[in-house]
């Protein structure tokens, strides 16, 4: 299969972060609307949700985190462009995972700056048509500011809270083309893994053994976690810290699918809108047991390595999760702050 098309959609997501990064805030909305088509449509999280065209999107996200994050840069660990199977292959889009770091000089989202160095962890995924940025989605952890910031908003998480770094092997920039066979590897490894853990919920069975996670997994596994669950290492630590009290405290799991999940080379990527939907039984995030039917919008990028799976990035819309259940965390931190 041809490739360019997938470099010529890398360049095209290149070219638009160094101008974009570049821009005075005043000039942000007129960069990325020369960007973007006509019809461009945004996805954000909590409390950001979908917007169309470049103003809506500046406006609600990129204005307001400038203006609190002075000095801001991009600071990318992974880059990939694949086609997306979703659709059949008919989609291109391009990923990108790191860090935005700048000096936190003025409060966001009701969050009390701090006037040092914060990291916000962040995902995107965009859809090139011809030389144009589509559709974007960009996952990022608030909680994680907010941990930074001395307002951490969740029971103590069963991993360890830290700054997440990149792969291991400091080659997820992808700006050359990869081999075909790599991606299908890749693919073909994370679509068994999913297949596995598909018969498990089948089976009802909450507490697997860990051979069935060895069939793609690494032993020495690295699961970076959204803050308020945290980042686990090793498989027998990642079920007992994540994966059994995500199986035995939530029930009815529903898998709605994704929007794009796509391979290149050593490395994969996939997100849906939402992934997920579920009902807490009691204890997930220290949350009490209830009723509601609740989604989680998630984002998984994996890298390959060999015949297993080593590490995996995980986002998930914790903060959409727990509105859904009544709980408006920005919301508490904002009263808690002003004294209500």
């Amino acid at each position: 299969m041809n490739t360019d098309h997938l470099q010529k959609a890398k360049q095209t997501v290149r070219e638009f972060h160094g101008v974009f990064d570049a821009t005075p805030n005043p000039e942000l909305a007129g960069v990325l609307g020369t960007h973007t088509t006509p019809d461009y449509f945004w996805r954000g999280m909590h409390p950001f949700y979908e917007r169309n065209g470049a103003k809506a999107v500046v406006s609600v996200f990129w204005g307001p985190l400038r203006q609190s994050f002075s000095a801001l840069q991009r600071r990318e660990d992974i880059f990939m462009a694949g086609s997306n199977i979703v659709d059949g292959g008919t989609s291109t889009w391009v990923a990108g995972m790191g860090h935005m770091v700048g000096l936190f000089d003025s409060d966001w989202l009701g969050i009390s700056a701090t006037r040092k160095m914060t990291f916000l962890r962040y995902a995107e995924f965009h859809r090139v048509v011809g030389d144009k940025i589509a559709e974007s989605a960009f996952f990022c952890d608030i909680p994680s500011v907010m941990h930074q910031a001395g307002c951490y908003p969740f029971p103590p998480p069963t991993g360890a809270t830290v700054i997440q770094p990149g792969p291991r092997t400091h080659d997820g920039i992808l700006l050359d083309a990869q081999p075909e066979s790599e991606s299908e590897k890749t693919m073909a490894l994370v679509n068994k893994m999913i297949t596995d853990l598909s018969a498990l919920n089948e089976s009802g069975e909450d507490r697997c053994p860990p051979e069935i996670l060895q069939n793609t997994w690494h032993d020495d596994m690295i699961w970076y976690g959204p803050t308020g669950i945290g980042t686990t290492y090793t498989i027998p630590r990642y079920q007992e810290q994540h994966q059994y009290p995500f199986r035995t405290q939530l029930k009815d799991k529903v898998f709605n699918g994704h929007i794009a999940k796509f391979a290149e080379g050593h490395y994969a990527g996939f997100f849906g809108w939402s992934n997920l939907t579920n009902t807490p039984t009691g204890g997930f995030l220290g949350m009490p047991g209830n009723d509601v039917r609740a989604d989680m919008r998630v984002v998984d990028i994996y890298r390959r390595d060999g015949d297993k799976l080593a590490e995996n990035w995980v986002f998930i819309d914790l903060l959409h999760w727990l509105s859904m259940q009544g709980l408006d965390v920005l919301k508490r931190v904002r009263d808690t702050d002003s004294g209500q």
